[in-house]
């Protein structure tokens, strides 16, 4: 009878409170969901500028020399296009660090493997280490251990 009679008198309270509740649940469950799609909106973005930016090489087969690990820099200096290449796609690794490092879209898997393969071609090695100076210093920490392993 206790429970009836407390029912009774507090069914306005009790309504409220799981409305309250089923508010906060609701609330809780949609932040979760657009989390998700920002995350796979940041992911899509990241993807066409990554792709926009290789689709370059295709394009322009002079910057297909970045590529490749026996460039001689005496003989073969780095041209403008190739400087040009490196530096958008080091500025596009940079915003896509600050996204991963926000949390704003997952790490992809070889990430760091993919890095250091890449800096450590001749080209991309030498711009940057002259661009390296004018870069964030967690970025530059980012790189420097993709290089190491």
């Amino acid at each position: 009878m206790e429970v009836g009679k407390w029912l009774t008198e507090n069914w306005f309270v009790l309504l409220q409170s799981t409305g309250i509740i089923g508010g906060l649940l609701f609330t809780g469950i949609s932040l979760l969901v657009d989390i998700r799609v920002r995350r796979i909106g940041n992911l899509l973005s990241i993807t066409n500028q990554h792709q926009d930016i290789w689709e370059q090489v295709l394009r322009r087969p002079e910057l297909a020399r970045v590529l490749k690990s026996d460039v001689d820099l005496e003989r073969h200096p780095i041209t403008d296009a190739e400087e040009l290449f490196v530096r958008m796609l080091i500025l596009h690794l940079s915003s896509a660090f600050h996204v991963l490092r926000g949390g704003l879209v997952r790490k992809p898997d070889g990430l760091r493997q993919d890095i250091g393969q890449f800096f450590s071609k001749p080209i991309p090695k030498a711009i940057w280490e002259r661009l390296k100076p004018f870069q964030d210093r967690r970025f530059i920490q980012f790189i420097e251990r993709a290089l190491i392993k």
